[in-house]
């Protein structure tokens, strides 16, 4: 019967492998192997039968029970009997045999059966195969195809048998005509020949050791003598190769004698394949088989074939293999070996070959000779080891190649050549400088197109040299003595800068090692290496790369560290010195980043460094020679002009050490004679350079600059540069220029009590000598921006230098009022239309300083300076944003550094009188640009302003009381700018007023340092100011003007208000403001009387406000309209309501204004809200539209008392007022909401809603819902209750509450959100609302019934002592005509459980009743009081007395359990959940409850798959709960770890848990289990389809034996089948799958 059974499985599979889904094949397969895996021989036994019975079965399907066949196979090969086997091997011999046709996949698959089966019966499959390898009979495709594979994958069983296959083969080899035959004979001899190879190569494993090569070599010749004279000559390209690949193998095993007879005519014939095949690499591969057979026989016709190998070999390495086609990178590598299988034995030809390639003009045959040459460096070292010079010298051209490509491969070889001992040979340093020229490239240039898209880039080749120049230093030992010190000499060239880091880092590895070996005397041996840098050019070219440390890979640790390595070579004295600072210099750059990094104070560093050093050598003859080397290395920095500049420096410092004036002045000329002055930065290195030196040598240095104006040399450049016209100026300036800023820099850095004495008679002369030009006597000004630049930075250094030195001295400036005109000239003289030159800037720097000294400016030339500054500064255009960039960014620099130099300016001359009389006269010149129509002057002018009277208070210090007799003028003319148009002028404003009242407070006779409140808080009222909102601004204003007020003394008062007058002119709006005080003060007086006209009043005011839209005249109405309603409530509201709807916006401020004093307020709502209760929400109406059906249309005066309702409240001042009537206003607007639900606006009103929305955005809807809905919601805000409002918008409740369908919804949210929030509100809100829930209107039941339904929710219904009364009204509700109001009711009483669980029980009964009713709810079509029923019962579960429970327990089950099948998900979930709960209670129901349990068991289990995931959920709860009752306590705790609510599910997984534990402890289930899966077969859920036969596969997999009888097999294997033809694959999958595992019940 099993076997029957077995059978009937494999054969239902079987049958489906017709299956035309790839993944139901897979599970089919996957299942017969099951099923082998149990019974593998019944099981095969099985698949022969089938096969054999189903003849006609197409082979696609019998290639899936092939292929599980051989898998069953080669898993259990070892469990197999013979007779088994036998079965086997012949169906699959005859499957694979069958069709004379070759067709792949099948006879594959059945010959991969054969191929398992002979790992263990390889005599029994060679048995079977032999029959149909008959002589002189040609065989079938596969019949070789499996001898070959049979040879590879059991070579020890099968080699014993090739002599005769090879004997029996021969002779067939003439009668393959088809080309597919000819290739499986080729495959055959190919594979034939490797297992033969290893065979022998492992003969001492091999069970017979007396086999020997001879044994098969005329038989392999035989077959070649075919496969080369015949075969490889055919025209299929397939075909050749196949002859190719058998080739190379066989070649090994051919008589020595008949290969080397062979050769003549084999290597030709090979070489020949490769102008036919465009892949060549299995040609490469037999290729280099065969050259390794004839060396192996030690061949001699090699020699002659030489030439050819070569010629056909080499352009393979020359065409680049592609790294995207694996079959090419394979390709290179076996030509590769071919080459150096010909280097072993013929190195003279090969190398007379080469070397001549390195010369080609195509570019591919030079870099693939040179992969070569590295290859046979590599591989065959000990033939080249006699060629080596030879190699080297032929390397001469290679190394002057351009080509990228070339340079790579020449790095390659000669890292091969390093490790291989080359580079010591004669020639070895210009292979090493052509490395260290790569490392040189330029790394960062931008890239040009290349002409080949696979061109390189230098930067890659620069990339490996680095690389390759690292590891010869540091890994190849050999190569230590060729590269020290010899890359020395690469340092100071600057064609090498870019290879500084690299050759740095090499030197100081080779450095360290030459140290460990015990060289510490002198690193550097001079007398054996005449080329080498001096130690003064090391240490120059070092220090002054270092200068620029982040450059080139961050050379500046690199070269600093290699000074300090080369310390004793330097200078015998400097160990210690260099010890102890040059750590520290790395540390500092390695702290810092480029960005970080100060370059003033590094290169300060460097020449302290310097100095230091100069010091310790303390050798004047060492420095002579030092700085000779340092003028020396300047030329060389041309074009690196950071460099050169830092150079300049490291000379003045060096030059100031010596003590030999001789040696200084000649330096000095020299420096003076070489100089680049057309170069920025070789005028300031030369002017620094200069100004270094004088700190030491301050004679010498004027004396030098004097006596080259004077020299042959100057007037001879002059001379020279006036024969080119066009240059002669120009040039000559530049010169000039130059010599300006040296005397600039000599004044600055020169000791100050040698310099005072200098500087009219020697400094200034001079300086003015070059700016001034005569022509015809007459004095001829430069236009020269550099050399007015020069000249101005000049003065200003002399100006410092003077201050600095002075210290309270007495030195009278002669010069000081001819320096500052010309610096007002300079200022004068730029273009007031731009900024473009520094001219302004620096020249006001230079007149700050110029000021402070003595004599005192005249009045006039004061005046005149100041006024030409702030002209010059003020006036400028604003500076354009739109610009991006560096110049936009170095303009904004340059307009922020020249308002801070006029700042300095001004300041500077307010020094000079620092008195109420100094500040008018200063505020004189400003007051004008303070007043400014134009935006960017009235900012800059109130900018200055504020630092000037913050200068003057920080400097003021009062000896005596005395009057601030203008601080009212002053006062008057910054505080209206407190409300300007532009934030920074407010800003500043604020700072002048609070400086000026301090200063006051500083003349009265308090400290400086006085804090006083009220002058404090004007900062505090800064931060109003920063927005433009003129509310705000205003209200600052007056607040400044209170502060003013009380701080200005009483004589100051009237200049105050008098210069205040004068500001009422200003275009600013403000000043207007005044006006509207009157009218405001007369209507308080005298408004009393004016009852009758107050509509005329308002109907004045609402026109004003249409005429004018400004801000301050709409408050004065505001103020205008709460004086007449204080007076006048009644007759003002009738007047606002008259007015047409919707309100414009006029109106609408003029109500808000009745919000300003609460009892006002508080009267007007009260009127209000008796107005919208007296009449009706709606009207109802004919709608055309609707046929004969009517429309709710909305009545007027409940729309604009609404309307104003929202507008009053709006407003801040009304929260008093609203709280007061909360529970009036809350319950009002909110039945206001439901009433309004689906009303339409009057058609009058439609038309003008339709034309407001297409006229731009109106102030709000007027459609009633949404207008109540906004209106509640500013209540609750107003209210005190935002976060009410807050909970429910964030929750999506107002919308909600405006939907017809969802206004239930929406009333909960609020509902919950005032029982979180307004708790103490309710109980006046819940007594309000009670009458509403007998109203006439569905719409306001429902909203109540809601209303309360939620509150219940709360445990604030309970301690507000109102559940009683709410619970009764609940109650009440049950049999409403409305079904929502019925189902929101039993929500309530549900809701109990969450707001007041104590309760309960007392009510118990009574609530489980309503439940019991609501589920058995007649008029319920749709299930919605039953689903609510039952989500209510499964919260009030666990508060209800139990024996109230269980006396409805089974009926409540039974009632629910039809629920967990149901189309709708929210009944599925509820049924599932209250199921879950009712769990709770079987104690003393154990048995019964039980059996409910196994009842719904499967159909959780099943909708742990459901679409819905809150189904999911609820299965999952319902599980977690059922399972303590269940008595298993392994799925107990199965269903409480993996089935948590945050936990995602491996579904089959746990699946097969449970089923394991099921069959555990309920073994006797299994055949119901099944039969309510069964059911599940025809779900129309996918998911659930596909479940519950693995449901089943899972069951049998883990019942026991004794159990296996329940199973009733026929049915289900004919419900599997039926499953089987589901259109869905997924479902077909996990059928298969199952029907393996029934073998377990059989």
């Amino acid at each position: 019967m099993m076997e029957s059974r077995l059978k009937r499985l494999a054969t239902t599979l079987m049958d489906a492998t017709t299956d035309k889904d790839p993944l139901v094949q897979e599970q089919i397969y996957n299942a017969l192997c099951y099923l082998g895996q149990s019974e593998p021989e019944e099981i095969l036994s099985s698949c022969d039968e089938y096969l054999r019975q189903h003849d006609k079965l197409a082979y696609p399907h019998r290639v899936i029970i092939l292929k599980a066949m051989e898998t069953v196979v080669r898993n259990n090969i070892n469990l197999l009997d013979k007779s088994t086997v036998k079965v086997v091997i012949f169906l699959a011999s005859n499957e694979m045999t069958k069709s004379k046709e070759v067709i792949r996949d099948w006879q594959q698959a059945a010959s991969n059966v054969l191929v398992a089966v002979g790992q263990r019966f390889i005599n029994k499959v060679m048995e079977e195969v032999l029959t149909k390898f008959q002589p002189g009979i040609l065989p079938h495709y596969f019949v070789l195809q499996t001898f070959a594979n049979l040879s590879v994958s059991n070579v020890f069983g099968m080699v014993p048998f090739l002599n005769s296959i090879l004997g029996t083969m021969l002779p067939m080899l003439g009668m393959a005509k088809q080309d597919h035959m000819k290739a499986v004979f080729c495959y055959a001899l190919q594979h034939f020949s490797e297992s033969i190879q290893e065979y022998l190569a492992n003969l001492d494993k091999a069970p017979d050791p007396t086999v020997r090569k001879d044994t098969f070599s005329n038989e392999i010749f035989s077959a070649y003598e075919v496969l080369f004279t015949s075969w490889l000559q055919h025209r299929e390209a397939k075909l050749r190769l196949a002859v190719v690949e058998a080739l190379g193998p066989m070649s090994h095993l051919m008589p020595a004698e008949k290969l080397e007879e062979q050769l003549p005519k084999l290597i030709p014939g090979i070489l020949t394949l490769y102008k036919k095949h465009t892949e060549a690499f299995y040609i490469s591969k037999s290729l280099c088989q065969i050259l390794e057979a004839s060396v192996n026989i030690g061949s001699r016709s090699l020699d002659v074939q030489l030439d050819a190998l070569l010629a056909t070999l080499h352009p393979q390495i020359c065409v680049p293999a592609d790294p995207a086609v694996p079959l090419t990178v394979k390709n290179h590598t076996e030509v590769l070996r071919c080459f150096t299988v010909l280097a072993c034995s013929f190195p003279d030809r090969l190398l007379a070959f080469l070397l001549p390639k390195l010369e080609s003009s195509n570019e591919r045959t030079r870099v693939g000779t040179l992969l070569i040459m590295r290859q046979i460096i590599n591989s065959a070292s000990s033939q080249m080891e006699i060629k080596k010079p030879f190699i080297v010298s032929s390397m001469r051209l290679p190394l002057q190649d351009s080509n990228n490509k070339v340079k790579r491969a020449v790095v390659q070889v000669i890292s091969a050549m390093a490790h291989h001992g080359y580079l010591e040979q004669p020639g070895g340093e210009a292979m090493m400088e052509f490395l260290v020229r790569q490392c040189a490239l330029p790394s960062d240039l931008p890239k040009k197109q290349p002409l080949d898209s696979d061109d390189l880039t230098s930067d890659s080749v620069q990339s490996i040299s680095v690389n390759t120049l690292f590891l010869l230093s540091t890994t190849v030992d050999r190569m230590n003595n060729v590269l020290w010190p010899y890359l020395l000499e690469f340092l100071t060239p600057i064609q090498f800068t870019n290879a500084l880091t690299p050759l740095c880092k090499s030197l100081m590895c080779l450095a360290m090692k030459k140290q460990e070996e015990g060289d510490t005397t002198s690193l550097i041996r001079y007398d054996l290496n005449a080329n080498l840098p001096s130690p003064f050019a090391l240490t120059t070219r070092l220090l002054v790369v270092s200068c620029q440390p982040y450059a080139g890979d961050s050379r500046g640790v690199a070269a600093l560290r290699l000074l300090s390595v080369l310390h004793a070579s330097v200078h015998p004295a400097l160990e210690h010195l260099w010890s102890k600072r040059v750590p520290l210099l790395v540390e500092h750059i390695e702290e810092n980043t480029e960005k970080s990094l100060s370059q003033k104070e590094w290169e300060e560093k460097l020449l302290l460094f310097l100095q230091e050093t100069l010091v310790a050598v303390a050798d004047d003859a060492w420095s002579c020679q030092f700085v000779t080397e340092m003028c020396q290395q300047l030329g060389s920095y041309n074009g690196f002009p950071l460099e050169k500049n830092f150079l300049y420096k490291c000379i003045g410092t060096t030059l100031g050490a010596c003590t030999s004036k001789d040696l200084v002045q000649k330096q000095l000329q020299e420096l003076l004679e070489t100089a680049r002055y057309h170069e920025e930065a070789e005028r300031e290195g030369l002017a620094s350079c200069f100004g270094i030196c004088a700190i030491n040598h301050l004679e010498e240095t004027l004396a030098k600059l004097e006596e080259f104006v004077r020299s042959d040399v100057f007037k001879k450049s002059v001379g020279l540069f006036s024969i080119f016209k066009d240059r002669s100026d120009n040039e000559v300036e530049k010169i000039k220029s130059s010599l300006i800023l040296c005397y600039g820099y000599v004044a600055a850095c020169a000791p100050k009590e040698l310099l005072l004495s200098r500087i009219e008679a020697d400094i200034l002369k001079n300086i003015f000598q070059y700016f001034n030009t005569k022509v015809l006597g007459i004095k001829v000004e430069t236009k020269d921006l550099t050399l007015k630049l020069c000249l101005i930075r000049s003065i200003c250094m002399i100006s410092q230098a003077i201050y600095s030195g002075l210290k309270g001295g007495d030195f009278i400036f002669s010069r000081k009022a001819e320096l500052v005109a010309q610096m007002v000239e300079f200022i004068k003289a730029e273009p007031q239309e731009a900024l473009r030159t520094p001219v302004r800037q620096r020249a006001m720097v230079t007149c700050t300083y110029l000021v402070i000294l003595e004599p005192h400016l005249s009045d006039p030339d004061r005046t005149e300076l100041i006024d030409t500054c702030l002209a010059g500064v003020l006036a400028l255009p604003p500076l354009e944003r739109e610009e991006n960039g560096g110049d936009a960014f170095n303009k904004e620099m340059l307009y922020g550094d020249t308002i801070d130099a006029l700042k300095d300016l001004l300041k500077s001359l307010l020094q000079r009188n620092l008195t109420p009389h100094g500040l008018q006269d200063m505020f004189a010149h400003l007051g004008p640009w303070i007043k400014s129509s134009k935006d960017h002057e009235r900012q800059r002018a109130v900018e200055v302003s504020a630092a000037l009277l913050d200068f003057y208070l920080s400097k003021l210090n009062v000896s005596t009381v005395i009057p601030f007799y203008n601080l009212g003028v002053l006062i008057a003319l910054f505080s209206p700018r407190c409300s300007d148009s532009l934030a920074s002028v407010r800003q500043h404003a604020v700072d002048c007023v609070h400086s000026l009242l301090y200063i006051q407070l500083c003349y009265e006779g308090f400290a400086r340092d006085h804090r006083d409140e009220m002058v404090e808080g004007l900062k505090a009222l800064k931060k109003g100011l920063e927005e433009p909102d003129f509310t705000v601004l205003f209200h600052t204003c007056t607040n400044i003007a209170m502060v003013v007020g009380k701080r200005v003394p009483p004589d100051q008062l009237m200049s105050l208000l008098l210069a205040m007058f004068e500001g009422l002119v200003d275009p600013d709006k403000n000043c207007s403001r005044a006006a509207t005080v009157m009218i405001n003060s007369l209507l308080k007086e005298r408004g009393g009387v004016l009852q009758e006209k107050v509509p005329d009043i308002m109907s004045i005011i609402h026109s004003k406000l249409e005429e004018v839209d400004e801000e301050h005249i709409r408050k004065a109405a505001q103020q205008t309209v709460y004086i007449l309603a204080s007076q006048h409530k009644s007759v003002v509201v009738s007047s606002l309501l008259g007015t047409s709807l919707p309100f414009d916006s006029h109106t609408c401020t003029m109500w808000r204004s009745l919000a300003t004093e609460p009892t006002l307020t508080r009267q007007i709502l009260e009127q209000l809200l008796e107005k919208i209760s007296r009449d009706v929400p709606y009207k109802e109406s004919k709608s055309f539209l609707l046929g004969s059906g009517t429309e709710r249309v909305a009545t007027l005066l409940p729309l604009a008392v609404t309307s104003a309702l929202y507008e009053i409240m709006s407003a801040p001042e009304a929260g008093p007022a609203v709280l007061d009537l909360y529970p009036a206003l809350f319950v009002t607007l909110l039945l206001r909401v439901s009433s309004t639900l689906g009303v339409q606006l009057p058609k009058n009103l439609q038309s003008k809603e339709r034309r407001g929305s297409s006229h731009g955005p109106a102030p709000r809807s007027l459609y009633p819902c949404s207008c109540a809905v906004e209106t509640l919601k500013v209540m609750l805000a107003r209210g005190g209750s935002e976060e009410v409002a807050r909970a429910v918008a964030s929750a999506g409740g107002w919308d909600l509450m405006a939907a017809p369908e969802r206004h239930h919804d929406g009333v909960a949210l609020l509902a919950g959100a005032m029982a979180r929030h307004a708790g103490p509100r309710l109980p006046l809100v819940v007594k309000n609302l009670l009458p509403s829930l007998s109203s006439i209107f569905d719409s306001q039941r429902v909203t109540t019934t809601a209303f309360f339904a939620q509150l219940l929710n709360s445990n604030v219904v309970n301690d507000l002592i109102l559940l009683e009364t709410m619970m009764d009204s609940m109650t009440g509700r049950q049999k409403d005509t409305c079904t929502l109001v019925r189902m929101l009711a039993l929500r309530g009483l549900g809701n109990i459980a969450s707001g007041a669980p104590e309760k309960v029980r007392k009510h118990g009964a009574k609530l489980l009743a309503s439940m019991v009713n609501g589920m058995d709810d007649r008029d319920d079509p749709h299930n919605l009081v039953a689903l609510e029923a039952m989500s209510s019962l499964s919260k009030l579960l666990d508060h209800l007395e139990q024996r109230d429970i269980q006396s409805m327990l089974l009926h409540i089950a039974i009632r629910i359990r039809p629920f967990f099948d149901s189309e709708q998900p929210d009944l599925r979930r509820s049924s599932i959940v209250l199921f879950g709960n009712l769990s709770k209670f079987s104690e003393g129901h154990g048995e019964v409850f039980l059996e409910q349990i196994l009842n719904g068991l499967v159909t959780l289990l099943l909708h742990l798959q459901d679409p819905r995931p809150d189904v999911v959920r609820a299965c999952k709860f319902a599980l977690r709960m059922c399972g303590p009752s269940m008595g298993c306590e392994g799925l107990c705790e199965m269903f409480l770890n993996h089935l948590r609510e945050d936990r995602s599910l491996h579904y089959g997984e746990f699946m097969n848990n449970v089923c394991k534990h099921l069959m555990q402890s309920y073994p006797e289930m299994l055949n119901r289990l099944i039969s309510t899966n069964l059911f599940y077969f025809k779900s129309s859920w996918v998911d659930i389809r596909a479940a519950a036969p693995m449901f089943i596969g899972f069951l049998v997999l883990h019942v026991d034996e004794d159990h296996c009888q329940q199973v009733d097999l026929d049915p289900l294997i004919s419900a599997l089948n039926l499953l089987l033809k589901d259109p869905v694959p997924a479902v077909r999958v996990k059928v298969a799958e199952t029907l393996g595992r029934l073998v377990r019940v059989l």
